[in-house]
């Protein structure tokens, strides 16, 4: 399965001077829904380009979400709040797992999930870097796929993530035309195979 990083973020109001935590945490209380564009870029451990994306995703809290990847290949991710499924479509192959088995620690588990986020981070307030707020979350799994996860703040607005994982790449996501709490068709959030298309995993 190709990489993939989920990442679910939008703007609010708060209160000036809001570190890192306080922001992630507003984030998590006053946004249900959201809507953006994405471009990502990944380096291994030497600084060598590895991987870049560009796309689309759409969320509904709890659980529910699209990922669209427009290039370099098409993929489509969709969270139906039971199952997670997976089409690459250069493939035809749709792999589908159980939401929880899916998601884990992954950004999108701290991003789109129930808000329960003490029990599966550990928090911190980082400085002030590039002209953002930064927060780190440090996943209590110690089976995650992800070291840790920064999120970079600009007036409230996460304009930036930072993924680093435990095969020393970096993947580094930037955030365009947010929307907070759009109105989202519930179509959005759920899958059907294509027909003939290969299906691993349990549907």
């Amino acid at each position: 399965m190709r990489a993939l990083v989920l990442v679910l973020l939008t703007m609010f109001a708060l209160p000036a001077g809001a570190g890192g935590v306080e922001l992630l945490r507003a984030f998590i209380a006053e946004v249900k829904g959201m809507k953006a564009e994405f471009t990502q870029a990944t380096v291994d451990g030497n600084g060598r380009a590895a991987q870049q994306a560009a796309g689309s995703f759409q969320f509904q809290r709890p659980g529910r979400f699209r990922w669209t990847t427009v290039r370099p290949y098409e993929q489509l991710v969709v969270g139906d709040g039971r199952k997670v499924w997976l089409y690459d479509r250069e493939l035809d192959q749709v792999t589908v797992k159980n939401m929880g088995d899916a998601l884990g620690s992954s950004p999108a588990a701290l991003l789109a999930g129930s808000g329960e986020l003490d029990r599966a981070y550990r928090f911190s307030t980082l400085p002030r870097r590039d002209g953002l707020e930064w927060v780190e979350a440090v996943p209590a799994d110690p089976d995650s796929s992800f070291e840790r996860m920064r999120i970079g703040f600009r007036k409230a607005n996460p304009e930036v993530m930072e993924l680093l994982d435990r095969l020393g790449q970096t993947t580094t996501i930037r955030f365009t035309r947010l929307e907070r709490n759009p109105k989202l068709p519930a179509e959005l959030f759920r899958f059907t195979p294509p027909p003939g298309a290969d299906v691993v995993g349990d549907p």
